[in-house]
This record gives C-alpha cells, sequence and structure tokens, in this order.
C-alpha cells in the first residue's frame, strides 16, 4: 500500500513512523517547503520525539499526493478547508483520506468529514482515525485503542484491518456524528480539567469527567449522532490521555492560562470551544462546563468565577435531558 501522510507534527510523524515500521508500508510524509518540522525531517529524518525509518520518502512537492493510495492528514483542524482547496487542482480520484485531527471548523460548524468530503471528487472516500494515546507511549512501544470510522463500510473494514497491528488495536466506528464531535468535544474538556489542575482541584476531574460526558452525549444525540458514542473511545476512553496526562497540550493550555503562563503548542481545544458554542445554540442543547471554558477563553471570564458558577447552577438530577 502506497501511502502518503500530511503534516510533519507530532502526530504526524508519529503516524508516519507507525505505518513504515510497524505496518511496512511504502510512506511519504509530504510537508510544505517552509515547513521548520518538515525542513528538520529533511536534515536529520528526526524531530525531539522519535527518528523515522530510512525507508519513510520526503517531500515538499505537493504532487507527491498523486500516487499515494492513502492519503492520511494531520494538521491543524482549521486548515483543513484550505488544504483541500490546495489539492484540487492535482485533480485526485479514487483515493482514500484518513483525518487525523479533532476538530470543528470553526466558521461553518461542520465536522471534519463534511469538510474534506465537500472537498474531493465523488470517487473518493473519507475516515477518521480517532482515539487515545500519546506520540512518546506509542513509540515506546505502549499500546492502546483506537477507532476508524467511514460512511463508506468497504473503506473502514480496508483501513481497520490494514492498519491494526500489536501496537494499537482499532475498533469498527459505528457513528461517525458521534465519533467526530465527541473526537473534538474531549479537546475542551482537556482545557477544563488543565484549569482544575492550575486551581489546585484536580480532585474534581472525576466529577468533570463524567459530567463532561453527559453534555456532549446530549450534543451528539440533537445532531442525529448515537449519545453512547461519548462513552467510547472517541471522547470517555481519551479522558486519561487528555485530563490526566503531562503530554495532553489542551489540559497544559489550561493549567497554564490559570497560572497566567503563556503556551505556545497547539490547544485544538481552543479553537473547538468556540465552534461547539455555535452547534451547541444552534441545536439548543446544554453544555455548561463547554460554555464556562468559552466564556473564559472568548468572553474574558475569570476562571474562578466561571468554575464557580458551575456549582451554583440550579438542582438537576444526574442524567436530565
Amino acid at each position: 500500500m502506497k501511502i502518503c501522510v500530511i503534516g510533519a507534527g507530532r502526530w504526524g510523524s508519529l503516524i508516519t513512523w507507525y505505518l513504515s515500521a510497524k505496518r511496512n508500508f511504502d510512506v511519504t510524509l509530504y510537508g510544505p517547503a517552509f515547513a521548520a518540522d518538515i525542513q528538520r525531517f529533511q536534515r536529520e529524518r528526526r524531530n525531539d520525539l522519535l527518528e523515522l525509518p530510512e525507508s519513510v520518502k520526503i517531500s515538499t512537492d505537493i504532487s507527491c499526493l498523486c500516487d499515494a493510495e492513502v492519503i492520511v492528514i494531520s494538521i491543524n483542524s482549521q486548515g483543513l478547508a484550505g488544504l483541500m482547496e490546495e489539492m484540487k487542482p492535482l485533480g485526485l480520484k479514487n483515493k482514500i483520506f484518513v483525518l487525523c485531527m479533532k476538530g470543528i471548523d470553526i466558521e461553518t460548524g461542520r465536522r471534519l468529514s463534511e469538510v474534506a468530503t465537500d472537498g474531493v471528487d465523488s470517487s473518493c472516500s473519507v475516515a477518521v482515525w480517532i482515539g487515545p494515546g500519546h506520540v512518546q507511549e506509542f513509540y515506546a512501544g505502549v499500546p492502546n485503542c483506537m477507532v476508524i470510522d467511514s460512511a463508506n463500510q468497504a473503506t473502514k473494514k480496508y483501513l481497520v484491518e490494514n492498519f491494526s497491528s500489536d501496537l494499537i488495536r482499532f475498533y469498527y466506528g459505528e457513528d461517525l456524528i458521534g465519533n467526530e464531535i465527541g473526537a473534538a468535544a474531549k479537546n475542551v474538556i482537556g482545557i477544563a480539567a488543565g484549569m482544575l489542575d492550575g486551581l489546585g482541584l484536580s480532585s474534581l476531574k472525576g466529577a468533570l469527567m463524567s459530567r463532561g460526558a453527559r453534555e456532549v452525549s446530549r450534543l451528539i444525540a440533537a445532531m442525529g449522532g448515537n449519545e453512547l458514542s461519548a462513552y467510547g473511545l472517541c471522547h470517555l476512553g481519551d479522558y486519561e490521555a487528555t485530563v490526566f496526562s503531562k503530554h495532553s497540550h489542551n489540559r497544559m493550555y489550561g493549567e497554564m492560562l490559570v497560572r497566567g503562563e503563556g503556551y505556545d503548542k497547539l490547544a485544538e481545544g481552543y479553537y473547538t470551544a468556540k465552534a461547539i458554542m455555535k452547534l451547541c445554540d444552534k441545536y439548543g442543547v446544554d453544555m455548561p462546563i463547554c460554555r464556562a471554558v468559552y466564556q473564559v477563553l472568548y468572553e474574558g471570564a475569570e476562571i474562578k468565577t466561571a468554575m464557580h458558577e458551575l456549582f451554583e447552577r440550579s438542582l438537576k438530577a444526574e442524567f436530565y435531558k
């Protein structure tokens, strides 16, 4: 199988390593020539987290996508629409696109699979690869479970069967809406977890996980998905890696925010919080945790006040609709 991975960041580089070293596929890593991460791979074949096998080809020529059967995309989720436009002149047909980002288009509220599907030829299919795990742990040989989902059943089956290994056990996703929304929203919950850590309230993270999964399940159901997806690998199953791990960019961003310190790494939850609020209002769903994070990030709410107000909400049954 010929595969091209777009995006030489930490997750894109891990996927490149995994598909080459663990699955022995013919893999090319692509990134624009101006990008510092692809430049370093060209010079050293490594970054701060891993080293790529010699068999991996590294390219800054976007035409390399033409030879690939599968195109894996791992970039900032807000850059996906622009990337799809950039690829259009290539006239790509009969390709499988695999999205390995977790987010929602902030301008339109579209799920990432919708953005990609709108931007490719009808002969192509789109899948998502989501779930828990960190680069540092996978590269060290620590296994985990993940999900591949697609509206195209044959594509889903093909990818799960070919991408699975003793390092990553893939499950067949059964709810594209729920899996995408759940995966995106968990990054917002991750920021909330970091805020709790920064406030010295880490013991509340159990309640955060329970209530966070519940409010996300309401949005999934309102959008036509299966609310149980919020309790699967896309969301609740990814909480350890997002809510507790020292490697979680979203959790660390929330903690640094409380401390008044800058954080220069990508925290997708920042953008997702705004997109989630658009969906929340559109579908009339009560999402107090996500709304509190949004108010802190975009409306200047004081963090302690926002957290305190969550406790002052009117009393409710645990599983209210």
